[in-house]
């Protein structure tokens, strides 16, 4: 036991335990320094830079332009003759009355130089008979109006291909065009069956209507061709290819847009 107890006062301690006289004392000194240092800092600043002074502004003042002193009536006059009204203003002479008149003789014209005379035209009498009849009418100029303009109707043709089965059967259709726009010619390749009918329409190109263009291929989907002797009785075994042509004429109806219809929600 005294052993243990010999080798731990013999191994230092981890925290001093003296009492801290040596730094209360070194504190004490440097507050002492501190407060003597800033009391000497505002003796020196006090003495060296005085409180500055507020200054008050001048009070506002008027001066005034009279004729009491020469340097008031010269500036006067200077602005009386600098004023551009004045310059610009006509001043009768102060002799002159208001609204006088000033005396100006008259001198006409054709007492310096006297003008030249002409003669009298001779007096022409007309010795003729009146008319009894009474006067004309007076032609009115007629506008010639314009003719009618020439219905020129739609033309459709086939190819060579299709030359056998006769003349074909058109259909009875009106066509309405969705502008005002000349369409041009639209061709469509089609099949025609054994008995005359058209089994397919494939459009080749285009009229510049894409409305018309559908009314051309449904009018020739329904087109048929008569039956001839050579083909009354056989199979449809296979199909006949051709071009169909349409050339469009004015006979072409035109779709007119109400105002309702133009108005876009």
């Amino acid at each position: 036991m005294n052993s243990l107890v010999s080798e731990s006062a013999a191994e230092p301690l981890l925290f001093r335990w003296d009492s801290p006289r040596g730094e209360k004392l070194a504190i004490a000194i440097f507050l002492a320094l501190s407060l003597a240092a800033h009391a000497f800092c505002f003796y020196i600043f006090q003495i060296v830079y005085p409180p500055t002074v507020a200054l008050i502004p001048p009070p506002a003042r008027v001066a005034l332009i009279t004729p009491a002193s020469e340097e008031g009536r010269t500036l006067l006059r200077w602005i009386d003759a600098e004023d551009p009204a004045l310059a610009f203003t006509t001043r009768r002479p102060q002799e002159t009355k208001l609204r006088a008149l000033p005396k100006a003789e008259h001198v006409p014209s054709y007492s310096a130089m006297e003008p030249t005379l002409k003669n009298i035209p001779p007096l022409e009498r007309d010795l003729r008979i009146p008319s009894c009849q009474p006067p004309g009418a007076v032609p009115l100029a007629r506008q010639k109006t314009n003719p009618p303009p020439r219905v020129v109707k739609r033309s459709v043709s086939f190819s060579n291909e299709l030359q056998a089965f006769g003349a074909p059967i058109l259909p009875a259709q009106a066509f309405v065009a969705s502008n005002e726009e000349m369409p041009g010619r639209i061709q469509f390749r089609v099949a025609v069956s054994k008995l005359g009918e058209v089994r397919y329409c494939f459009p080749i190109n285009s009229s510049g209507d894409p409305a018309l263009d559908e009314q051309a291929r449904l009018y020739i989907a329904r087109c048929r061709f008569p039956q001839n002797t050579a083909n009354a009785g056989k199979a449809d075994s296979f199909l006949t290819w051709g071009t169909a042509t349409i050339a469009w004429g004015n006979d072409i109806a035109r779709t007119q847009s109400t105002p309702a219809a133009r108005v876009t929600p």
